[in-house]
Formats: C-alpha cells, structure tokens, sequence
C-alpha cells in the first residue's frame, strides 16, 4: 500500500458512528476543524438563573457568555431600558464576554436590584438571554412584643405560634430552650410547616418558660430569636379523653395548588386524647410510593417531582383508641411551561426549505410569542419566506445573507421559558469527516460497516465504489446508511480491498478511500481430552489451534473459569498445558482460551486425579539452609552474593531462592530477588538506591523449601532521582465538573531517595493550551474542578523526590465527568408487527447532549386499557433496555387489543436523561382467551343445557363461539363430532335428542376476525332410561334367583343353629354378638377352607362414570353391601326363635339413591345379608 494507513480494529461488528441529520436543515457539525470556517449567528453558552438573589456583602456577578462567528458584541437592558455599562464606574463587562461584575461596595445593593437581560450580536443575527431578576437578600428583626404566660388545663392541645417575619428567601424556623437545646418533638409535640410548634394535648412536664423560636436567614448566616414563651399546664380541671379533631388545616376539607416537578407537601395536625396517629390514602389511586416520604411523624406527606397524576383527594386520617376523624385535601396541578421539543439550530442551503419548531405544554395552556433577532416579528421586517403558523416558523426558498436568530417565548401565569434558535444559510462544498485511509477488519461471517461522515450544504449524496471501479448499489449485500454508512451485512473475504466513498453536491465533490481486510477466523484443530492421573504424576493437556496468519493469537489457559494458581508446577506452551506432580487441588475443569486482537475460540477439559500405586518408601526430605553468606563486588546499584549449600537429603537441590529484606522502608518483610540454578553458589544481585539491604537464600529439592539461611551483613545504597513513573494513571471525572488523576504510588524501594512526590499534569485535548500542574504527596489522587462536562483531557504523573525528577512520563487520555442527558430521543413512531409485539424507532440524540458516554435508551411503556373499555385501567409499567446507539426496539408481550403508552429516555453512565413525550399506539385485535367457564346443568335422558361465560380477555370483537361434542363408551373410545354455532350474545343453549345413560364430551371456544381462540372441555352423563331400571330389579324376582338364595340363606342358618345350640343351651343368639362368631374355633375352619360367604362387593359397572360430576358433599354413593336382615324385613326386627328358626322374611328390593344415573339398582342380596347378620 502506497500510502499510510490509519488501522481501526473491531470485534466482531463494527461501531457504527452515525450523525443524525434533520429533515429540514443540516445538523450543526461538531467538528471544531469544520466549525473554524463557517460563519455562524450568535448563540447563549452561560447564562445566571432567572431568580438571581444576591448576597448584600458581595458583588454582584451576572453571566452572560454566547459564541458566534465573528464574536458577538454583548448589551444590556435594566426594566426594559437600555442599561449604559460604561457611564457606571461601579459596574465592568468582562472582554470578549457579556458577563457583568457590579461592585457594590460603599453602595446600596438596592440600587442594582431590576430585571436585566442580555443581547449578542454579530452581522449573521442577534440572541438574547432569559430574564434575569436580581433581588437583595433580606433578614429583617423581629417585632418588639410582650408575651403572657399560657395558662393552660391538662389534656387540651396549644397551638404556640412563631410567625417570623418574611425574609428573602424565607428563613429556616426551629424550636430551642434557653441553652440553645432544640426542644424534643414527637407524634404528640411537632413543628408544623408555617414554623408554629402544636400539642395534640398537654403534660405537666409541658411547663416551661422558654419556649423560643428562631429563624435563620440562609444567605445572610444571620439567626434571629421570639421573645421567649412561658406555659404553664395546671391540673384543676383536667380535660377528659376524647376522639381526635383536626387543628391544621381546619374543615373537613381543603385545596392545594402544586407546579409540575416541584414538591408538594401536605400537612395533617390532630388533637385528642390520648394522642392520634396519622395515616394517608389517596382516594383516585395509589400513593407515588417511589417519589413520597412521610415527614413529622407521619404528620406531614412529601411527594417530589409533582406529575399531573398527582392531582386529585388526599385523605389524612387521625385515629386514636376513641374514633378518628378525616380530612380531604383536594390537590391541583398546574404547570409552567417546560418544552415537548425546543427549536434547533439549522444550517440551510439556499432555496432550500426549513422548519423552526417550538412545541411547549403546561396548564395553564402556554401563551407562543416569537421575535427574530430580539425584535417581535410582528414588529420585524416584513419577509415573504417566512410563514408563521402558532408553534412553527416554516421559512420558504431561503437566501443567503438571510441569516438570522428567532426566539421563541412561551409564558403563561407560573413562569415562561425562552430559547434561542439560529438559522444559518450557507453554500458549503462537500467535506468527508471521516479520515482518510481508515483500516477496517473483521471476521469472516461477521458484518462490516465503513464510515463516510460528511458536511455540506446543501446535504452531499454519497455515492460508494469498491476498487476503484465497480459501483456500489443499495441492494445485498450492501446497504447504504442514510448518514453515509456502507454496511456488509455478511463480509466473505472477497469482499476485501479498497473502497472509495463520494460526497457530491451543486457546490463540489469529495472522495475518500477507505480498507477493508476480511479474516479467517480463529478455530481449535486439537482440543484439549479429558484426563484420569495418579497423584504426583504428570498431567498435559493439548491445545492446536488455527488463526488468521496475519492476526497475532493469545493463548490463555483458565482453571474452572478462572486463572491457573501461581504455582511453578504449572507450565504454559504454546499449544499444551502440562501440571506437574498434579496433587487432589488440582481437579477441575481446564479451558484453553486463544484470542486474537478480532475474535476468540475456546475449548475445555476435566482433569480427575487418583491415588498413586503404593511404592517402596524412600525418605526424602528438605535441604539444610545454606551458610556462609558473603557480598562481594560491591558496587553503586549492584553486588555479588556467594553462599555455601546444605546437605540435600537424597533429593538434588534444583534452585536457589534469593530473598531480601529492606531495613529502611520495609523492616521484617522479606521479599523473593532472584533464583538461580541448584548447581550454583553465585548470584548478581541489582539493587535500587535509597535502601538498607539484607539478603538471605532458601534451597528447594523435590521435597520442598528449606529453612532460610542466616542474613546477610547490611548493605545500604545511595539515594538517587526516581527511576520509574507511577503506574495506572487514569483521569475520569466523578462529577459533571471535575477531572480525577488517579494512579497507583510508588513503593518505597521505588522512591530511590527522600522526599517522594507526584507532580501531576493535565490538559484539555485538541486545545491549545499550556500544561497545568499540580505537585502533592502521599497521595494517589488528585482532583481538577471546573471542568467542562465530558471533554477528553491529557494527563500524566510524574515522579519527583529531593534528588531530582523521574523519567518524563507519558500522557495518557481521560474524560471529564458526566452529566445526565439534556433532552429526550425525538421522532418516536411505533410500528405494531401484530397484536403482542410493536417496533419503537426514534432518531438518536446528538451527542453534544448526551453529555457523556452513551449506554444506551431505555423504553418504558404500560397498557391504558383494552379498547373495549371507555375508562383507563393503568397496568404495571414494563421497561425494557437497549444498549449502544440504538435507533430502534421490539416490545414483546403486548396484549391484543388495547392501547399502550410509551416514552424513552437516553442513559449515559451518569444516569437517565428526561423521557420523551407519551406516545400511545394501538395493537389489532388477536384470537380471544378461553369463555370463562363452561356448566351443564339440567341433566335429563335425552337432554342437557350447557351454560357459558365469555373470555376474560377478549382480545378483539367477538364474532361467536364453536361448540363440538362427541359421546364417549366405556373404553374411553370416542365417537363421532357434532359442531355447533353461537352468535356472541348468547350464553346458554338447549342440547337435545342424547342418548340416554351415556358420557359424552364437550369442546368450547370462543372466536374472533382473527380466529379461535382456546378451547375448554367438559363432560357429563345422561340419565338412564327407567325401563332399564325395572329390568335389572326384575331379576331379583326371578325364581331362580329366589331358590339359590333360598338355599345359601338355608345353609348358613344351619350353621348358626349349631352355633347357638353349642354356646347357648338354648338361649337367644343377639346380633350384637356377630364378632365373637368369628373367633368360633368350630367356625374357624370353615373359613380356612373358603367354606363362608365373602363378603359382596360391587362390580365395575357400579363404579361413577369416569368424568361424571359428583354430589355436593364430594362423595359417591355406593350399594350398600353390609345390609342387615333388619334392612329387607317389613318392619320387624329380624330374630331366631327358641328353637333357631328364622322369624321375618326377604322380600322384595331395597330402594337405593342414584346420582345422575351412574349407579345402577339391583335386587337386594340375601347373601349380604347373612354376611351382615354373622
């Protein structure tokens, strides 16, 4: 390549710089190389406050400072009079500056008391500042008075009042007796708003006579006091308990008036005895919860940041263990006005068009007066490319020399807001901003983005050419940004080469070249394999890797996401990783991670570690200390230390450890020098000046360390000028208007001499400015304050000690601190993909506005109310975040149907900036959530009715509802479908022509324009048909079925009969005795052999239907198979004659209850009723 080449690397995608342009004019270039040529009208850069109060002691200082080209001319106006700066000797405008300096020394500062406002103008137009009011501080004394003793019964609430005189501003008030002790409140003793103290009832510990009020005047530091107060509670004629009444505000209820985003506070004192408490609650909503705090005991309700949704009842109540009392304070919210978009600064062609928008809002409805050039432009020359519609100048086929400043005022009856706005008609030739020969790379795959930022008027076209030659068109895989931008969506390397970009307009035409090198991407060939190593062995993992040849790779090795442990056994090459001696601590997961300056690869492997197979043993221990420490060759910075080793104990010593120990700066702590190998006796060791040194040496063997040799004789060095820099040195502002040096101090050993000191320097950047310095000590810090907000600064640190200075250190780039963003993103348009998701675009801030390092936007918005409803229903406000220089979001999740509001906020790393205005949208309808119910009611044979409920989110119209329904037989088989239609209004329906004692199964859903939505199901049993029922009770009158009952009845009588006969002897055998017949040992065997009756159970066809309701009590009714005798008799109870005969008779059926015909009815069992009897 011919020429030099600026290298811009990335990762992955590129950062893309935009410049956001206005559809109407030009955005102001921010480049001070593009702004130095361009004549420009005045603009206000510093201006006082509105409300300027002044300090009567000091001067008075009035800012006014605007740039422009050329430089503005500055003048004042005093209550709307021209103000002669220079006729009065008391008062000096700085040079090159509107700012005034009024000495008011041996003058009344009443004198300068007045509205002023500032003008600056140059030949390109005139700006004016706001309105400036400068008021005198005031603390006026208290009024001479005589105060009475309070007399006053016990129990009944005071009011003692302070009534300060008004001050400018107002004074602070407090409470304090005589030694200056601030008087103790509580839930029954408070300070109220207006400075009076009030008792919800007295004490006798409530006597006292100093009672003192004082106010404090803040700006005059002065502290005035109220005669004192003298109370005195007598106890003759106490008052009673009572219920709670309100002594401030008095009423049942009271208004307020509030300013959006001020404070509004809200004051509730009560009286009663004993002492009420005090509660709030807002009767239209919930309380701000993140913007209120309780004051005075829960007395008194803060709400900060006033919203119009704060307007509305609040009601206080005091309740104590007799009743309570309420109060409602009906709260309004007004406005001053604050701006929806402020008119910006456009830079237009000639015959180009532009539009000057002022949007303001506040209640009342501001009031919008614009002027040009400070004169009203009503009163102004009269200009047929102008047009004036309320908020909005549109300014038609401009021409050059046509230049000018409008203001735009917006002012109702609580404040006003003023805002300079230029229009600059200028007849640029293109210029490319972006530099020349930029370098981009990426990695295969990835996209690519190619800067052509440019300035022209009127706006350049850029027109894009790779090689030279072949012309890029807005089509894939290229895509042209509307800011000049070339994106490559997916970059291949044959996308690689030189790119050419052409800004062109009616004036010129620029090109710029540009590179750009698509890379291979870095991937691991040989990953490292999972490993099982006896303990004390040896452990490699391996590592191969493929880069790009021209990108230079790091390989990192990480032991369970994290570094590898300072130990020498572990050992790093270019593709393994090999542990030595691996021990149990070793275990883990080992990553190998390869990183070039574009991408990375990793890869990862477990290493297990197992007991090592048991050897003979063999004693190893640590070497003997070394001996004999001797320092020879001593020199200025260096000297020789030889030493005699110890015994090694059958394990080779392998190094020698020199430590030393620094007597000056550091006594007791001993610090690793050098190493060297076990075979030597030698070492040549580097000193630093300034230090009283001791060496020692430690052998180490396979085994270990071995204790550490006697020290050495001391060996002091001379001091000398610093040798290094502090290291770390970094410059990031903590505030919007400060600048923090901060960098990491140098050791003692380090200082290499007495008197060790920072000097620090820094600078604005691209500036031209001289260096500032500052010098300190036993520091790591230094603050610059006065900075402007977020510029890049130059800084260094430099070493300095009695004996001269360091080596002259390298500057390194800071920032100064952030502020939070100025304005709120613009342009919102939401795009609604369907009925749960929305697109939000919006034109990025510039960046002049942000204010420091830009993170991203920030999307809140919340759904109002389904479109069916007339009445808002705010639910939750989501948020979601999108980082970096965003234009555009997706909000998930949105309900179908309904109405959302949204707004944004830019966020920097100081915090979020003001939100944008509300935005609302509205989502289309979707398919609609599942009725809310679905019953059967009125069972019959052949018929049933189905009642429903509609969905709980409609989401959408509802254009009616779908019924299916199928029988279902015993194997949970189905049948066949019968489909149903219903208009949305209806909610029941009759079904008919079932078929009797059979399941089915019901399918329901509702539908809208968009579909069905879910379905619910249900199922239920039709009745069974009585004639079914006479047929199974007819079987218990079969005389088959008679006879064998008969005959089981008449055998197991004859077993009772000897029974009875057998214990008895002719007594009575009761019923209640059944039990003891089971432990008969005669009866016994019978049962072993099977030779008794089971007991009866139902069958399967008795069972509930499966999916059938049951009764209300939860239970299932079933055949009662532990019937006695006395159940199927005709009245009488069963019993046995003397002889054993049977008395009664079986006979007929036992009726028994159904339940929506899942039980069927059978004739009663003779059976069970022995069974039932025995």
């Amino acid at each position: 390549m011919d020429r030099k080449r600026k290298w811009v690397l990335n990762s992955g995608a590129l950062l893309v710089i935009f410049l956001g342009r206005m559809t109407t004019g030009l955005e102001v270039p921010l480049d001070p190389k593009v702004l130095e040529g361009l004549p420009q009208p005045p603009t206000i850069t510093h201006q006082s406050s509105k409300d300027f109060i002044i300090d009567p002691r000091e001067n008075i200082l009035i800012y006014c400072e605007a740039k422009g080209k050329p430089h503005p001319s500055f003048s004042w106006t005093r209550n709307g009079t021209h103000f002669d700066v220079e006729k009065d000797s008391k008062v000096l405008m700085k040079p090159s500056s509107g700012t005034l300096v009024i000495d008011i020394s041996g003058e009344k500062a009443e004198a300068y008391e007045g509205i002023y406002q500032c003008t600056a103008r140059n030949e390109h137009g005139t700006a004016v500042s706001n309105n400036i009011v400068i008021r005198q501080s005031r603390s006026p004394l208290w009024s001479k008075e005589r105060k009475e003793a309070i007399m006053v019964q016990v129990g009944v609430s005071l009011v003692l009042q302070c009534r300060p005189p008004a001050g400018l501003p107002p004074p602070i008030i407090f409470w304090m007796d005589n030694n200056f002790q601030r008087l103790p409140q509580n839930t029954r003793v408070s300070q109220a708003l207006n400075g009076d103290l009030y008792f919800s009832n007295v004490l006798l510990d409530d006597t006292r006579n100093d009672y003192i009020c004082y106010a404090r005047f803040p700006h005059t530091q002065t502290i005035q006091q109220k005669q004192p107060i003298t109370v005195k509670v007598l106890d003759n004629s106490p008052s009673g308990e009572r219920r709670p009444s309100f002594m401030a505000p008095p009423g049942r209820s009271s208004t307020q008036m509030a300013l959006r985003g001020g404070v509004l506070e809200l004051e509730c004192i009560a009286e009663g005895l004993p002492t009420p408490e005090v509660s709030w609650y807002k009767e239209s909503g919930d309380l701000p919860s993140s913007r209120m705090s309780f004051h005075n005991f829960q007395k008194t309700l803060k709400i900060a940041d006033v919203m119009e949704a704060d307007a509305g009842d609040y009601r206080c109540t005091a309740k104590n263990s007799l009743g309570s009392a309420h109060h409602i304070i009906k709260v309004n919210v007004k406005a001053a006005p604050f701006w929806i978009s402020a008119p910006r600064n456009l830079i237009l062609a000639p015959k180009e068009t532009g539009i000057l928008t002022c949007r303001v809002s506040g209640d009342p409805k501001p009031q919008i007066a614009w002027s040009v050039n400070g004169v009203p432009i009503e009163d102004s020359p009269k200009d047929m490319s102008r047009k004036v519609e309320d908020d909005t100048v549109i300014l038609s086929d401009v021409q050059t020399g046509s230049s000018a400043v409008y203001q735009c005022n917006a002012s109702n009856e609580f404040g006003y807001l003023l805002a300079n706005a230029f229009v600059n008609v200028l007849a640029e030739a293109p210029r490319v901003l972006t530099p020349p020969n930029n370098v981009y790379q990426v990695i295969t795959n990835n996209p690519a983005f190619l800067d052509c930022a440019s300035f022209g008027s009127p706006i350049p076209t850029i027109t894009w050419f790779k090689d030279s030659q072949t012309s890029i068109l807005n089509r894939d895989p290229y895509v042209i940004h509307n800011n000049g931008t070339l994106e490559i969506n997916v970059a291949q390397s044959l996308n690689s080469g030189k790119y050419t970009c052409i800004a062109s307009n009616n004036l010129g035409t620029r090109e710029n070249h540009v590179y750009l090198e698509v890379k291979e991407p870095t991937r691991i060939l040989a990953q490292p394999e999972y490993m099982v190593v006896q303990r004390n062995r040896k452990a490699v993992f391996e590592c191969k890797v493929k880069h790009d040849p021209t990108l230079i790779p790091t390989m990192n090795w990480l032991k369970d996401n994290g570094e590898l442990p300072d130990d020498e056994r572990f050992l790093v090459d270019t593709d393994s990783l090999t542990i030595n001696d691996v021990t149990e601590e070793d275990e883990g997961t080992y990553t190998c991670v390869m990183n070039t300056t574009l991408d990375q690869d990793s890869a990862s492997a477990m290493l297990t570690v197992v007991e090592a197979t048991p050897t003979p043993a063999i004693v190893y221990e640590e070497p003997d200390p070394p001996t004999d420490l001797e320092l020879t060759d001593q020199r200025e910075r260096s000297v020789q230390l030889t030493w005699i080793p110890g015994d090694e104990h059958n394990s080779p010593t392998q190094k020698f450890l020199v430590q030393y120990e620094d007597l000056l700066h550091q006594a007791g702590v001993w610090h690793n020098l050098t190493e060297e190998e076990g075979t030597k006796t030698t070492a040549h060791l580097d000193l630093s000046p300034y230090a009283y040194y001791s060496f020692r040496v430690l052998a180490v063997n396979h085994v270990g360390y071995s204790r550490p040799s006697q020290p050495s004789r001391q060996y002091r060095t001379n001091p000398a000028a610093p040798d290094v820099n502090p290291t770390d040195v970094h410059g990031v502002g903590t505030e919007h208007n400060n600048l923090v040096i901060s960098w990491k101090e140098l050791t003692g050993l380090q200082s290499n001499g007495p008197g060790l000191q920072y000097k620090v320097n820094w600078r604005q950047k691209d500036v031209e400015e001289d260096w500032s310095s500052e010098t300190v000590a036993n520091a790591s810090k230094y603050v610059v304050s006065g900075t402007p907000t977020f510029v890049p600064y130059e800084v260094k640190v430099q070493a300095v000690n009695d004996y001269g200075n360091g080596p002259a250190p390298e500057a390194v780039e800071g920032y100064s601190g952030e502020d939070v963003p100025m304005s709120a993103p613009e342009s919102v348009q939401v795009l609604v993909q369907n009925g749960t998701l929305a697109e939000v675009h919006w034109e990025p801030v510039l960046t002049s506005v942000v204010r420091g390092r830009l993170q991203g936007y920030k999307v809140s918005y919340w759904r109002e109310r389904s479109l069916h409803q007339a009445e808002a229903q705010q639910e939750e406000q989501q948020v979601l975040a999108f980082s970096g220089n965003r234009t555009d979001g997706r909000l998930p999740g949105l309900k179908p149907y309904s109405l959302y509001t949204l707004n944004i906020r830019v966020v920097n790393g100081k915090g979020e900036g003001p939100p944008s205005p509300n935005h609302n949208f509205e989502t289309p309808e979707g398919v609609p959530g599942p009725p809310s119910f679905l019953r059967i009611k009125n069972t019959n044979m052949d018929s049933l009715t189905l009642e429903w409920g509609p969905p709980q989110d409609n989401n959408g119209r509802l254009t009616g509802y779908t019924l299916k329904y199928q029988p279902v037989n015993s194997s949970n088989e189905l049948g066949p479908v019968e489909e149903m239609m219903f208009p949305a209004n209806e909610t029941t329906v009759i079904l008919s022509d079932l078929k009797y004692s059979t399941r089915y199964k019901f399918y329901f859903n509702a539908k809208t324009i968009k579909g069905s939505g879910p379905t619910i199901t249900e199922e239920a049993v039709t009745i069974m048909d009585e004639a079914m029922k006479s047929n199974q009770v007819d079987l218990a009158t079969q005389g088959w079925f008679i006879g064998l009952m008969c005959a089981i009845a008449l055998l197991i009588l004859v077993l009772l009969i000897i029974c009875f006969i057998k214990r008895n002897k002719g007594g009575k055998y009761p019923v209640k005795e059944k039990e003891d017949a089971h432990h008969d040992p005669e009866i016994q065997p019978m049962k072993d052999d099977d030779g008794t009756f089971g007991e009866y159970s139902d069958t399967e066809d008795h069972k509930p239907l499966k999916g059938s309701r049951t009764p209300s009590n939860g239970t299932v009714k079933r055949d009662d198979s532990d019937d006695s005798l006395v159940d199927y008799g005709e009245g009488g109870d069963g019993q046995f004659n003397e002889d054993g005969s049977f008395i009664g008779q079986y006979s007929g059926k036992k009726e028994k209850d159904t339940h929506e015909g899942n039980e069927s009815s059978e004739a009663p069992s003779p059976v069970n009723a022995m069974n039932s009897f025995v």
